[in-house]
């Protein structure tokens, strides 16, 4: 078995997906902005990235990973 990608080094490499950002974000852009990859590089997983670097790399996570992070904050 493989292991998951753990990053992409361009978000601009996820095709094809809708960036959300938390209704929470503040106009300012200090936030952290999510999507799921149907297809390709990370395809099943949560990409994450910095609203203030659209281009940059994203991290990406499993649905359980990502719960498990979001509950213990």
């Amino acid at each position: 078995m493989s292991a998951l990608p753990r990053n992409v080094p361009a978000s601009t490499d996820l095709h094809d997906v809708r960036w959300l950002r938390s209704s929470y974000s503040t106009g300012a852009n200090n936030c952290v902005e999510t999507a799921r990859p149907r297809s390709g590089p990370g395809a099943g997983l949560l990409a994450v990235r910095d609203s203030k670097r659209a281009a940059g790399p994203a991290l990406l996570f499993s649905a359980d990973s990502w719960a498990g992070f979001v509950t213990t904050l």
